[in-house]
């Protein structure tokens, strides 16, 4: 085969409408590399009949697979490149698409029901009442429950067992855990004043 022969500057057209599809799926041009695209593809198929129709359909056939096949894998594979991350920016990674919610940092703590939960009513926690809904069970005013969930924006709650109660107790009663303002001390932010 020839350099000079058509079918290879058929396939040579044929690759680089390929590219150029591939290019306008991640570079915006307002159509013009697609215009370029489909010029090179649709030469490539011309110059292939034109040598005879069974070059002509074999190149149409591997257009027709080729073309969806780059744009899947550019899909795929172009945003890990480094042009590719320079064209796009970094990934986001799983914890950049969650949005940050204080109250995920109540899972497994301990609060008092501060109404009759059937599922749902008020818990305190920490001095602060929080909305919350039980696990299908009815919690009593007074009685302890344990934070398990919170998803959207639900906070789920169990009754909690005894040692889970006792443990609570414990760490309640431990002075450095307690903010300062609830042990009646002055704020340390401005040592002279």
């Amino acid at each position: 085969m020839n350099f000079m022969d058509p079918i290879v500057w058929a396939i040579v057209l044929i690759v680089i409408g390929c590219a150029l599809v591939v290019l306008e799926v991640f570079i915006p041009s307002g159509g013009l590399i697609s215009f370029l695209a489909t010029l090179a593809l649709l030469g490539g198929l011309v110059m292939a009949f034109r040598q005879n129709a069974a070059a002509g359909m074999g190149l149409l056939v591997l257009t027709v697979i080729a073309v969806p096949t780059a744009v899947g894998l550019a899909f795929k594979y172009w945003p890990r490149t480094p042009m590719g991350k320079a064209f796009l920016g970094e990934l986001a990674q799983e914890g950049d698409l969650v949005p940050e919610d204080p109250r995920r940092e109540l899972v497994g703590r301990v609060g008092i029901a501060k109404s009759k939960m059937l599922p749902s009513g008020a818990i305190q926690i920490d001095g602060k009442t929080i909305d919350a809904i039980s696990q299908g069970m009815a919690i009593e005013p007074g009685q302890t429950v344990l934070v398990v969930e919170v998803k959207g924006n639900r906070v789920m709650v169990r009754p909690a067992d005894e040692e889970e109660t006792h443990r609570a107790a414990i760490v309640s009663d431990d002075l450095l855990s307690k903010p300062i303002e609830e042990l009646g001390l002055e704020s340390l932010e401005d040592p002279l004043g």
